[in-house]
């Protein structure tokens, strides 16, 4: 997959560093923010805002986060159930739409188009599906 990055923009790149740091921290069932803190060293300190705001909110809130996929998610499809990287994505994308101001359209599209590239034929479906649903519960701010 190193290959697939090349053609993603700023913002994407920075949302698929986020991705790896919280797949990573799930597969070696270490906490997020030790696991970003080392991703941090290794990669000289340099980490872009946007992969550092994405990181350190999912870990913050990574309970309500998944309360709201689980939530959100069709009967039966429980966090453990999903893909791995489905599962990551959706995390990093409930932060966004509930935690940030970015535009919830641009958020969804972002998630869609990672898990093309990252998952299964049938995950940007599903995601699509799952953080719509999670956008319909958020309460309305105005």
């Amino acid at each position: 997959m190193a290959g697939t990055t090349a053609h993603y923009g700023a913002q994407t790149k920075a949302r698929k560093a986020a991705l790896d740091i919280l797949f990573m921290a799930e597969q070696r069932d270490a906490s997020i923010s030790e696991t970003f803190a080392e991703q941090r060293t290794l990669r000289g300190g340099v980490v872009r805002e946007l992969t550092t705001r994405i990181v350190l909110g999912v870990a913050e809130h990574q309970h309500d986060i998944d309360a709201r996929i689980e939530d959100s998610a069709a009967d039966g499809w429980h966090l453990e159930r999903m893909p791995a990287v489905d599962r990551n994505i959706a995390r990093l994308a409930v932060f966004e739409l509930y935690y940030t101001d970015t535009p919830p359209v641009a958020v969804i599209a972002e998630a869609v188009r990672l898990a093309s590239d990252l998952s299964t034929d049938e995950s940007p479906t599903f995601l699509n599906g799952l953080l719509s649903k999670a956008l319909a519960a958020k309460p309305d701010t105005n």
